[in-house]
């Protein structure tokens, strides 16, 4: 748990955070390959919240003690099957409440990196991913907002930009 200013305030289990909706930190991964076009995961439907929905690379929680930088290194590697250099870009806050009575309340750190090898997703986490131009996504959200995860949604304005400026490494 932390507080507004990413500050730790104690430490709770990832399911009992999102059931008592504390403030906790988070990461997000953002990966483009070296044409532009940022990876899409579609997350594995059995997943607790936001299955089915297309999101970023990946997200999690770093463990107690864990530096958020190297989190997000293990948490890429889990789900996607590859590491790479990640740099942190920007972060945010977010409060976003689904109809199972969970509760994402992040303070959520922003990762992006360049990978153009094999992907190997956890089908127990990804059930599709895909390679996607910037102005398509864009599009798609506009059209087809529900099928995005709502932090992508969020945050997916902030790295457009961050992509336009060309603010790699």
């Amino acid at each position: 748990m932390v507080n507004q200013n990413d500050e730790p305030i104690g430490v709770l289990e990832k399911m009992e955070a999102h059931k008592r909706g504390v403030l906790h930190r988070a990461f997000s991964v953002f990966i483009f390959n070296s044409n532009g076009q940022m990876l899409l995961q579609k997350r594995a439907p059995e997943k607790y919240h936001s299955g089915g929905l297309w999101s970023n690379a990946c997200c999690g929680h770093p463990y107690p003690g864990e530096e958020i930088n190297l989190a997000a290194v293990r948490r890429l590697h889990e789900e996607m099957g590859f590491t790479t250099y990640l740099k942190k870009i920007f972060d945010f806050t977010y409060h976003i409440s689904f109809e199972s009575g969970l509760t994402e309340n992040e303070f959520d750190h922003v990762f992006v990196g360049e990978y153009d090898g094999d992907i190997q997703p956890d089908a127990n986490e990804v059930s599709d991913y895909s390679f996607t131009s910037l102005s398509e996504i864009k599009a798609d959200l506009s059209e087809r907002p529900g099928m995005y995860t709502g932090w992508f949604q969020i945050a997916f304005p902030e790295i457009e930009g961050w992509w336009k400026e060309k603010k790699w490494r």
